[in-house]
Order: C-alpha cells, then sequence, then structure tokens
C-alpha cells in the first residue's frame, strides 16, 4: 500500500540542504479516496531521487492511480492513448513571515522559480525501469488575492507515459513556500479535458535523533523532560514526566535539543519550542494571539510591576479590599512605563518586545466577566456601608451598585458553589457517592486512619432528617468531590513551599427535590507526618459567625482543589497533553489520502503549537502554573499521579465517563441509552446530544469505507496508527486490558467518536467558560495561600486576627494581587475565540472526498448542531431547570457549537486550538 509519503526508511518526500529553502505542502484535503497501487514502482523510484538534492522537494503522489496523461472518460482518468497537453496549477499560500508574492527573485522573473516533473506510475515495459519524467517551470501568474500566490506550468505528454503517479515540485526560490494544491487539466486537442485536483502534504517520520529546527516537519516522540531548567540558578530542575514506573505520561512532540549538564535526562530550554511546521499557527491566527496576549498581560502587568517596585517582599500582597477587586473591571488602572515590566521575561519571555512598542499611557482594564455583568448604578442614600453577605448591594466611591441578573457574590453562595459542580468549568470532577463511611485508599500507617471524620448523624442533620444516609444512597441522593487521596500524599511537600498551603478534600452534596444539589459539609485533612498526628475537621454552613467564616474559608480551600484539578487534569492532561500522541501518530502512520486522517485532521488543528506554548510559559518550572496554583513546583508531578491511577482510553467517551463517575447507567430504553442520577445536569444534557450528533456522523464515514470487520483488521496504515497510540503515545500504559481494538467497524467508529468529542467538545466544555466562571477569582481562586485558623496546633496570633477581621483572613487566603491579575490575564486569553476559528460541522472543514454519501452525512451533522444550538437555547429558558435558570444564573452555553471570536462562552472547535 503505497503512502503520499514514499521513502521508504525515513518516511519522507521532503529534503533540503543547508542552501535551499523549504517548500512545505499543505495539511489540506485531497480530490480521491482511490491510492496508486503497490506496483507504482516508478513513483517510489521518483520520491528516492529527492534525497540529497541540493534544492527543497516533494512528491506529491496523484490521489488516483488511474490518473493518466490523456483524454478523460467518465471519471478522472486521462488514458494514455496519444500524446497530450496537460496544464498545471499549483497554489501557494502565502506563510508568516515570507510575504512570497512581494518579494522579488530573479529566478521568479524568468520564470525558473517553482520545477515540476510528472512521474508516470508505470515502468517502461522493455528496460523495466522507470520512465522519464517529464519536466516544465511554472511562471508567477498575477492574482488579485494576496493571500496566495498562482504558479502555472505546461506539459506536452508523449503518448504511452501512463498513468500520472505523482508530481516533483522543487522550489528554486531563497524561501520559503507552502504548497496547499495542484490542479492538473489535460486536454487532447479534439476539446476533451479532464481536471485532476491534487491536494498536498508530506512530513518526516522522525528516528529519535538529531535537534529539530522550525522548518522541519519531523514528527517524532519523546518524554515531558525539557519542563525544568536543571542548569539554572534557582530551584527549576523538575523529574522527567513519561517512560519511568514513578512518572508516567503521555508523550510529546521531540524536539531534540541538547541535554542539561547537571542532569543528561532533561533537555535544555533554549529558544522557541519546536512543534512540525504544518503545526503552526496561521498567520491570521498568530496575529490574532499576539494581540490578543499582549493586551491581557499588560492587564496583568499592571499590579505585578506595582508590587514589584514597591518592594520585592509585596509581590504576595493580598488585596486590601473587596472593592478593589472591583476597580480591576470599573476604574481601570494606569499603566506604568514598560522599561519596567522587565520582570514579565521570566513569564512570557515572546511578549517582552511587544510590550516595548505598546504606549505605556493607557488606562486598563478587565473586561467584566459574564457572571458578575447587568449591575445598575444608583446615588447613595443612607448607605454608608453593607455587608458583603447581602449579596444585593456594594457601595464603592460613594455609588451604590445594585445587582441585578448575574450576581456579583453568587460565590458565596452555596447554591452557586453546588450549581458550577453540574454547569461550571470542570463538570468532570463529581460523583455519586456509592458507599458509606468513606475511606481512603491511602495507606493508614502513612497518612493517618482511612475513614473519614464525616458520620451519618452530621449527614442527616444537614439533610434535615428527611432521610437516613442509608436511603440517600439507595436513592442515589448524594454526590461528592473527592479531592482527598489525589491531593493527601503531596500535602507536606506543598507546605514545605511559601505562600500556599494544602489539604486532602471531601465535599458532600444532597440532591433536593427541585433537581438542584445542597452543599452540606467539607472535610479538610492533613496527613499524619514524623512530628504531628492526622488533623482533619468536616465544616458546615452555620449561622453562627465565626463557624460561617470559617465555612467560607473551607469553601475557599475546596474551590482551589477544584481549580488545580481542572487545570492540571480535566484541562491539560485529558485534552491538550493526552490528543498530542494521536497527532504524533496519525501524521507518522496515515497516508495524507487515507480516509480516517481526512476525518481526524481538522480536530488536531493547531494543538501541537499550543502545547509548546503551554510547555514554554504555562507548566513549565517558574510558569504561570506553579507561580498561581497551590500545588505550585508540584503541579505537573500531579498530573502525572493522575494519569497514572485516574486515566483511561475506554473512559474518555463521555457516557462512559458519566457511568463510572456513577453520574449515569446505562439503560436503553432512556434517551442516549443512558439514565442521568441528575435528571438537570447541564455539562451531560447537552454533551450527550453533541456526542450523539458526532457519533452518528463518524458512524456514517466509517462505514461508507469499512463495510466489514475485515476491511478494519486488514488496513494496514490503520492497524499501525492505532498500534503507535497505544505502545509509543501512551507507552507508559500499553500493556492496559482497557485498550479497544480496532477490528470492526463498529469499534473504529467508537474509537474516532471518543478522539474527536475529547479533542472538540469535552476542550470546548471545560475552556471557553474559564473567564465567565474564574475571570472573578473570588469565585474559583487559583489558590490557597493560609491554613485554616483551626488547625491544630491553633496558632494564637492566628486565630486572634481571624476573629478580629475574618474579611481580611479569607482575603489573605485567596490568590494574590500579582497572582489573580496574571491568571485573569490567562483566562481571558484562554476563554477567546481567534477569528479564524474552525468549528465543528462548519463549512471550513466540509469532506474532502466529494462522494455523495459523505456529503449527505456530513449536511445530516452540520443541521443536527444547528438544531442542538436551539435546543440549548430552549432549555437556559426553562424555568423547571433551575441549574441553568433562574435569578442572577448564568445560562449554560458551552456545548453551543458556534460563536463569534472573543470570549462569547459558547462555541465547539474543531480542536483544542488554544
Amino acid at each position: 500500500m503505497l503512502r503520499p509519503q514514499l521513502n521508504p526508511s525515513s518516511h519522507t518526500t521532503t529534503t533540503s540542504s543547508s542552501s535551499s529553502t523549504q517548500l512545505f505542502a499543505s495539511s489540506s484535503c485531497i480530490a480521491s479516496l482511490r491510492r496508486p497501487s503497490s506496483s507504482s514502482s516508478s513513483v517510489v523510484a521518483a520520491a528516492r531521487r529527492t534525497r540529497g538534492q541540493g534544492s527543497s522537494r516533494v512528491v506529491v503522489v496523484c490521489a488516483s492511480s488511474s490518473a493518466t496523461a490523456s483524454r478523460g472518460d467518465s471519471s478522472s482518468d486521462m488514458a494514455a492513448a496519444a500524446a497530450v497537453r496537460v496544464k498545471a496549477v499549483a497554489t501557494i499560500k502565502v506563510t508568516v513571515g515570507e510575504l512570497i508574492n512581494r518579494s522579488i527573485d530573479i529566478r521568479d522573473l524568468i520564470g525558473r522559480s517553482l520545477s515540476l516533473e510528472l512521474v508516470s506510475s508505470e515502468l517502461d515495459a522493455k528496460t523495466g525501469k522507470e520512465k522519464a519524467t517529464v519536466r516544465s517551470y511554472a511562471h508567477n501568474v498575477d492574482d488579485d488575492d494576496h493571500s496566495v500566490v498562482t504558479y502555472e506550468a505546461d506539459f506536452d505528454v508523449p503518448s504511452g507515459f501512463g498513468p500520472i503517479g505523482a508530481i516533483i515540485v522543487t522550489n528554486e526560490l531563497r524561501q520559503e513556500m507552502f504548497l496547499e494544491d495542484i490542479n492538473l487539466t489535460a486536454s487532447d486537442g479534439a476539446g476533451n479535458s479532464t481536471v485532476l485536483p491534487i491536494r498536498c502534504n508530506s512530513w518526516k517520520r522522525g528516528d529519535g535523533t538529531g535537534e529539530r529546527e522550525a522548518d522541519d516537519r519531523v514528527y517524532d516522540y519523546d518524554v515531558y523532560n525539557d519542563l525544568g531548567n536543571p542548569d539554572s540558578n534557582g530551584d527549576l530542575a523538575r523529574p522527567v514526566l513519561g517512560g519511568n514506573k514513578q512518572f508516567p505520561y503521555p508523550r510529546r512532540c521531540r524536539t531534540g535539543r541538547p541535554p542539561s549538564k547537571k542532569d543528561p535526562k532533561s533537555e535544555t530550554r533554549k529558544g522557541n519550542v519546536y512543534v512540525p511546521r504544518d503545526e503552526e499557527f496561521s498567520p491570521e491566527k498568530e496575529d490574532y494571539f499576539l494581540r490578543k496576549t499582549v493586551g491581557s498581560v499588560l492587564q496583568a502587568a499592571v499590579p505585578a510591576a506595582q508590587s514589584l517596585l514597591l518592594d520585592k517582599l509585596k509581590w504576595n500582597l493580598p488585596f486590601p479590599s473587596f472593592f478593589v477587586i472591583d476597580k480591576l473591571f470599573e476604574d481601570g488602572v494606569e499603566l506604568p512605563g514598560v522599561d519596567k515590566l522587565n520582570f514579565l521575561e521570566s513569564v512570557v519571555p515572546r511578549l517582552l518586545e511587544h510590550l516595548r512598542d505598546t504606549p505605556a499611557e493607557k488606562i486598563l482594564r478587565f473586561e467584566t466577566p459574564a457572571n458578575i455583568q447587568s449591575r445598575h448604578r444608583i446615588k447613595p442614600n443612607s448607605f454608608t456601608s453593607i455587608a458583603i453577605d447581602s449579596a444585593a448591594f456594594q457601595v464603592s466611591n460613594g455609588v451604590c451598585c445594585v445587582l441585578t441578573a448575574e450576581d456579583k457574590f453568587a460565590w458565596l453562595r452555596d447554591e452557586e458553589f453546588a450549581r458550577e459542580t453540574l454547569a461550571g468549568i470542570n463538570p468532570y470532577a463529581i460523583e455519586l457517592v456509592r458507599e458509606f463511611p468513606l475511606k481512603s485508599k491511602l495507606d493508614p500507617a502513612v497518612y493517618g486512619p482511612a475513614e473519614s471524620a464525616i458520620t451519618a448523624d452530621l449527614l442527616e442533620e444537614q439533610m434535615r432528617r428527611v432521610m437516613t444516609v442509608e436511603e440517600a444512597i439507595s436513592q442515589k441522593r448524594l454526590f461528592m468531590l473527592d479531592f482527598h487521596d489525589l491531593f493527601l500524599p503531596y500535602v507536606h511537600k506543598i507546605r514545605s513551599l511559601d505562600h500556599t498551603t494544602m489539604y486532602g478534600s471531601r465535599t458532600i452534596f444532597f440532591l433536593t427535590d427541585d433537581g438542584t444539589l445542597r452543599l452540606l459539609a467539607i472535610e479538610l485533612t492533613r496527613p499524619a507526618s514524623p512530628s504531628q498526628p492526622q488533623w482533619r475537621q468536616v465544616f458546615t454552613p452555620s449561622t453562627d459567625a465565626t463557624m460561617s467564616w470559617l465555612w467560607r474559608m473551607a469553601k475557599a480551600h475546596v474551590r482551589a482543589h477544584d481549580a488545580g484539578h481542572h487545570e492540571l487534569i480535566t484541562h491539560w492532561l485529558r485534552t491538550h497533553c493526552a490528543v498530542e500522541p494521536y497527532i504524533i501518530a496519525a501524521n507518522r502512520q496515515l497516508s495524507e489520502m487515507h480516509p480516517i486522517y481526512q476525518l481526524l485532521r481538522p480536530h488536531f488543528r493547531y494543538t501541537m503549537r499550543i502545547n509548546a506554548r503551554a510547555r514554554s510559559a504555562l507548566i513549565s518550572a517558574g510558569g504561570i502554573i506553579e507561580r498561581s496554583f497551590s500545588p505550585q513546583k508540584y503541579s505537573m508531578e500531579l498530573s502525572s499521579v493522575a494519569y497514572d491511577k485516574l486515566w483511561r482510553f475506554d473512559t474518555e467517551a463521555l457516557p462512559a465517563d458519566l457511568v463510572r463517575r456513577g453520574m449515569a447507567e446505562e439503560d436503553p430504553t432512556a434517551e442516549h441509552g443512558l439514565k442521568l442520577a441528575i435528571e438537570d445536569y447541564p455539562f451531560a444534557n447537552d454533551g450527550l446530544l453533541i456526542w450523539d450528533a458526532i457519533k452518528t456522523w463518524v458512524q456514517a464515514y466509517v462505514a461508507r469505507f469499512y463495510p466489514d470487520a475485515a476491511s478494519v483488521a486488514g488496513d494496514e496504515e490503520l492497524q499501525a496508527f492505532w498500534t503507535e497510540v497505544r505502545t509509543k503515545g501512551h507507552g507508559d500504559k500499553k500493556d492496559e486490558p482497557w485498550w479497544p481494538k480496532l477490528d470492526t467497524p463498529e469499534s473504529l467508529a467508537h474509537t474516532l467518536t471518543t478522539i474527536i468529542w475529547v479533542a472538540a467538545a469535552h476542550h470546548a466544555a471545560v475552556n471557553f467558560g474559564q473567564y465567565d466562571f474564574g475571570g472573578y477569582f473570588p469565585n474559583r481562586p487559583s489558590i490557597a495561600r493560609t491554613v485554616m485558623p483551626v488547625e491544630e496546633p491553633v496558632d494564637g496570633a492566628a486565630m486572634e486576627r481571624f476573629l478580629d477581621n475574618p474579611d481580611q483572613a479569607l482575603r489573605e487566603c485567596f490568590p494574590s494581587q500579582v497572582q489573580a491579575t496574571v491568571v485573569m490575564a490567562v483566562l481571558d486569553v484562554l476563554s477567546s475565540h481567534s477569528t479564524d476559528e474552525e468549528y465543528l460541522g462548519g463549512e471550513q472543514t466540509r469532506p474532502w472526498n466529494s462522494d455523495a454519501a459523505v456529503q449527505a452525512a456530513y449536511d445530516g451533522f452540520a443541521a443536527r448542531l444547528k438544531e442542538i444550538e436551539g435546543v440549548i437555547d430552549g432549555r437556559n429558558k426553562d424555568r423547571k431547570l433551575k441549574n441553568r435558570c433562574g435569578a442572577g444564573i448564568l445560562p449554560y452555553q458551552l456545548m453551543k457549537p458556534f460563536s463569534d471570536s472573543g470570549v462569547t462562552g459558547m462555541g465547539i472547535p474543531n480542536s483544542t486550538s488554544i
């Protein structure tokens, strides 16, 4: 079976020398599924001849083995009965830094910049050798579209040439080109002509050696050995994730940078992080990303710079009042001179030059997050101060703000805390309580007593004695956030760091008769240590003033736990990190014309580039995650622990995930084949609509190309792809029994649906609402910096400060001014859709194949997604659905498929693209 990557030893059709410039083929689709036969020996030979050439060359394989150079019949064939005239039109896309249509090169002026050679797929019958190619130079054709450049070439193809198996494209300009497509038109002089469109792509399969350069197109695997910087003077060494039993992890794209001096297992961190050239942002995406990032970082830079200029120790200053927090959205703050922002170089070095070019005399403010908008200003009357408990008024600078619609103080209410577990940005954390008492699976000899301090009597009191715990469990009325066993082993490690703390936590909810959750209890646990026994305490809602403030602090700790779990596990690990191996394996093992490659490719767009940038500034040692989230330097270690204990491909499918967490049970008579434990579970309700739409589309697509089990099992490329995903991309779990086998159309469709769901809908559900829910950081603090005042042994002075000013104690527990604003800026960027976003079911990614059945199935998919938008809008207006409709409640729109650009809180892009 012949691939477009025709060199069997290196899986490449592109070669270059140091004196040449690259010609890149695009990842666009091709015109036909019919593929050259394995007998096309001359095409293989043509690919081999490209090795070692002085200029950059690409072999483009024709989509149809029957594409012959002559008059066409009823198909796209060009029959070889007589000599014919063939015109080739090549479209070159302008790339980021190389506006080739605006530059001048003498070879372009004289029409010798782009060489095209037609390669026969047949050997010479007499000699048994390959036939001579037919060569022509292409000349530049003027075009009003400045985003592309068109080149044309004419060929006189002799009779008997046979089917055109490939086109060799040689770029002789001193700059990069991006080859998008080539259209061949054959005419026989009798008015007969045939057009054969060819979409182009090529890549290299890495062999695990060599350092990658920016213009390479090599896909290879490596472990996460580039997160730390052992050679730095600071404490920036980090363990290697992946390839070892202690820290298993998915693989990332290999960059091949030299090893560090102090730790040969780690890679040095120098320059931009390499990704294959096909994975780079488009010019439009790059421009939008930089402009959006610069604006957000400038906003975050203000308090950071002010803090730094005052005193390095004031980096950790809390906000002096809640009203100062409000000023970030209302009055804005003045930006200091950019010459004072050099400290940002350690966080976002790529943006420093953009910061220097930005005018300093600006008033900057954060956009008001959606969940605290809709406020009306009125003149004050007798009000002088109003407690934040009122959740109705706010006084600031002599103006009283009456809160309508979305509620600024919703974060204080237990009801909103509970609602966001079902309709917030981490709806993957809540699970059913299936047994009681709750017990840890950790070693009690190390961590202390395993049984929870949450008793049946305590829960029954909070349930107002409407039923026993045993009855509540049997009726599936108890639910929990369980961050106990995951975080507990790291509590003392994290507490050894400055300005942060950690507990293991359990949070219990009761499902009421109206379908909402009531928050019952929070248990915080500090494990035993050589010097202290285990400490744990259960906190509950209370009318007592002291206990009420302790309850708020306990909720702040759980919110910080949930924020860390969300960002490190639900978001980064389960989408960005887990998807990258699928991308590498697909590009190494599936030819560009392979139907499954064409199905998956839109769902891989930009993921490797955004992951590389995350490794550069977000998740790296000293990066934004470590500076601003509770686990700090242990953040990525914790995601490795979660991968080891929790990640399984077979439960990444939405229905399986819901069943695993006890949030649903299989029921063939129920809609979607599932009966939900909580009927009004917005994420699950809307997500299952999207899941079923994806599944229906994928099943139809698979059925078109794989009619039976033999066709699946016998597809060598497909099987090689899936084998590599399991044994290399997720190699630390290669021996797990739960990996599905691709042996039937049904198993193939389910596997592909899972991949697409994770890359598109799962990511959208946990990403694009981040600013809406976390932009006002008291609602989702990224870090809890102080211990509970009642933790034993009690610090008398700290307890006195808490009793004297509990409001201040809560703000000191929250992120510092610097941490909060930096995280707000990052969430603003991550929640934003670029102007070139491609959405699930959109026209930009209509299937490449003109097959009527494929097109009809996609039309049905797109139409269903539009229907789903209407269903979601209707649900958000249904007052019976109290978890998504009500006074001050942000409607659940994260599963609405389409969106405008910017921060909208909706839209499902095809891929994990930000």
